[in-house]
């Protein structure tokens, strides 16, 4: 898979970070050594907003690294300009939409855990539309259709030819909670049903008999970029999504996951599971 801007943006912040601890500097040292303040090396460690390549051309120096690292994150510093479909729409998104946008467009694998709704990437645009008009009432219908139409577009990404790998372990109370009506319940399920044909798809089902688990709190899925200090945890909460990278963090997440997959239904009892409900309805 490509290295998109934004992942190029992150891995330069997090190379940055590396070669200075490296060198055992502390930010306020490395910045007055290049003339940068502390302020802005920050910003270009935490991996946020633009960076100047002949600043990180400098600090490369500063911290000894070799001319092919040197060269490798200027290119690095040079790429870093984040774009993407999204930012061409017309009507405004919520910040943590826009992030996940960001980061979902150059993942390489997406683990998700769903105790309440079917993931977005898996749904219907009627599933998806009941959703929308259920977590805020008085939305208005034209904002309800633009947030769908961003949930539809993200699912562009498993036509990909190298799409990233979606493996997600559905509550089985996120299969038997009518979103919708029955109609509206019935297509999910059978598109639920088609999405486990594709290859890079993997979903299993967590049912009510294995009782307590790993993610009783709630609903989360780790973007897992192409190394593992690139991985970000996003939680649903009511405002909106928290996005996490602190390395415990991702830790008990991936762990949380682990656990999960471990004790859900194989992949044919979960495709039964998932087809008998739906004959329920």
């Amino acid at each position: 898979m490509a290295v998109g801007p934004t992942t190029r943006r992150r891995q330069l912040g997090a190379d940055l970070r590396r070669l200075r601890e490296a060198k055992g500097l502390t930010l306020e040292e490395a910045g007055a050594r290049v003339g940068i303040s502390k302020a802005t090396l920050s910003r270009y460690e935490t991996k946020e907003g633009t960076v100047k390549w002949p600043a990180v051309d400098a600090l490369c120096r500063e911290y000894g690294a070799s001319d092919a690292e040197r060269l490798a994150l200027v290119e690095l510093a040079k790429g870093a300009k984040i774009q993407g479909w999204w930012r061409s729409l017309a009507d405004p998104i919520p910040d943590s939409m826009n992030l996940m946008l960001t980061l979902e467009d150059e993942v390489v694998r997406e683990d998700h855990y769903a105790c309440m709704y079917i993931p977005g990437l898996l749904q219907t645009r009627a599933y998806a539309e009941a959703v929308h008009r259920a977590s805020d009432v008085q939305c208005p219908e034209r904002e309800v259709q633009h947030m769908v139409d961003i949930r539809m577009k993200r699912q562009e990404l498993l036509e990909r030819e190298e799409p990233p790998h979606i493996w997600c372990v559905i509550d089985e109370a996120a299969l038997r909670r009518q979103v919708g009506g029955t109609d509206v319940m019935q297509e999910q399920l059978r598109h639920l049903l088609v999405s486990l044909e594709r290859p890079r798809v993997t979903v299993q089902v967590l049912p009510f008999s294995k009782g307590a688990h790993a993610a009783a709190v709630g609903s989360f899925a780790v973007l897992r970029g192409p190394s593992r200090e690139l991985d970000v945890v996003y939680v649903d909460l009511l405002s909106g999504g928290l996005f996490m990278e602190k390395p415990k963090e991702l830790e008990r997440y991936r762990l949380a996951f682990e656990y999960l997959s471990a004790q859900a239904l194989d992949l044919e009892s979960s495709a039964d599971i998932i087809d008998r409900i739906s004959r329920e309805l």
